[in-house]
């Protein structure tokens, strides 16, 4: 029997008993857009969860101010007043760097009219926003000019400009606010940020040229940190090792002797967290398609039920010349075409349900179109693999016994 007439005949017969049928197929096509469905919405939260990194800088790495040692009492991590203007642009030569911005932080009570707040001042670069990717919101940050003359210019985080502004976009630009005794001009305001995952408030704090942070405001020549941005994610082990050794020659630390600095990088936060979600994420898959094998198992039953009904049928097949391989062949056929069009509905409704819940309740979701093949050929694969057993039953059965049935 040649396989376009065996499919012919199985669709005639599932068409015969069409809602029987459907019921059958059901199994399958829950357990295919059950599959889908949670693996879309496991690789959108994996893809939220990398663009979230990403947008706190993914490419980023923080050289920070190490410890130091006075009268034999280690000071920790941030006392060392090594780090230099001059050690964050022997990094911006380095071939793997893009951007660079020395940092460095204090906390100031910042006043605005009637309203005063306690907030962070970040002294930073213009790179900065290129290297943590940030957004304004309203006006613009500041640039190289006004770093490199110290002009007293503040860019603002969403909660400072909410304390002393009120919650307008662009009421801030272009007004003024003190920071201690210093009077700076508002020329932007960043876009919400929210907290991080240790609970701080990213947008408390007011971003300002660090050279204005060291002449006006501190009265220091060293920095606390240099924020370098890497020209691709794959070279921040690479560009990690550099800088530690660029840092080494520049400090003329002994081999042996340790960093008076750290490196650090979100690479690390950002792989941990990724695989946590797509470990998850397969392991729900892997709940949701126990329901096609409970489908595969509701196929064989229903081809069992249908041998039986049809017992004379494969005996007057048989009796006019069909092959045991023929009878196998056509049963075999109408469980695989049962999964087929089974699991080619669930990749219809998963899909559909997966844009749902993007639609509805705003979750990531990212439907694979590998995923996708590969639930379409497990639901095929186990009409085969259920339907085997079936298809043996009929193709043994003698002739004249089934000639016999009623």
């Amino acid at each position: 029997m040649r396989l376009a007439v065996a499919m012919r005949v199985g669709l005639h017969a599932i068409r015969r008993n069409l809602m029987r049928s459907v019921l059958t197929m059901l199994g399958i096509v829950i357990g295919v857009a059950a599959v889908i469905a949670i693996v879309a919405l496991g690789q959108g939260a994996k893809q939220s969860i990398e663009d979230r990194i990403t947008s706190a800088g993914a490419n980023m790495i923080v050289v920070r101010a190490g410890n130091r040692t006075i009268g034999g009492v280690r000071l920790g991590m941030g006392a060392s007043s090594r780090l230099t203007e001059a050690d964050a642009q022997s990094l911006r030569s380095l071939p793997m760097i893009r951007f660079g911005s020395p940092g460095l932080r204090t906390r100031k009570q910042v006043v605005s009219g009637g309203e005063n707040w306690s907030t962070s001042i970040e002294g930073c670069g213009a790179d900065m926003p290129l290297i943590r990717g940030w957004k304004m919101h309203a006006g613009s940050f500041f640039g190289e000019r006004d770093v490199r003359e110290a002009q007293p210019v503040a860019v603002l985080g969403a909660t400072v400009r909410d304390m002393l502004f009120g919650a307008s976009a662009t009421a801030p630009v272009g007004s003024v606010l003190r920071v201690g005794v210093v009077p700076f001009r508002v020329i932007g305001v960043l876009e919400s940020r929210g907290d991080t995952s240790g609970g701080d408030d990213q947008d408390d704090a007011i971003y300002v040229p660090y050279s204005v942070v060291q002449n006006r405001l501190m009265g220091v020549t060293y920095l606390d940190r240099i924020t370098v941005g890497v020209d691709t994610a794959d070279h921040v082990p690479a560009a990690t090792t550099a800088i530690e050794s660029q840092l080494r020659v520049r400090h003329a630390i002994a081999q042996g002797a340790p960093n008076d600095f750290r490196v650090r990088s979100l690479d690390e936060i950002a792989e941990v967290r990724s695989a946590g979600a797509q470990t998850m994420t397969w392991h729900l898959a892997a709940i949701a398609a126990v329901s096609l094998v409970v489908g595969g198992v509701g196929v064989m039953n229903i081809m069992l039920v249908a041998v039986t009904e049809r017992t004379r049928e494969i005996g007057i097949r048989t009796a006019i010349g069909a092959r045991q391989r023929d009878v196998r062949l056509q049963f075999l056929v109408e469980a695989v075409l049962m999964s087929a069009i089974g699991g080619a509905l669930g990749v219809v409704l998963g899909i559909a349900v997966a844009q749902g819940l993007t639609a509805w309740f705003g979750w990531p979701t990212d439907v694979q179109p590998g995923v996708v093949c590969l639930a379409v050929a497990a639901a095929a694969g186990i009409g085969v693999a259920f339907g085997f057993l079936p298809a043996s039953r009929a193709a043994d059965l003698e002739p004249i016994d089934a000639l016999r049935s009623e």
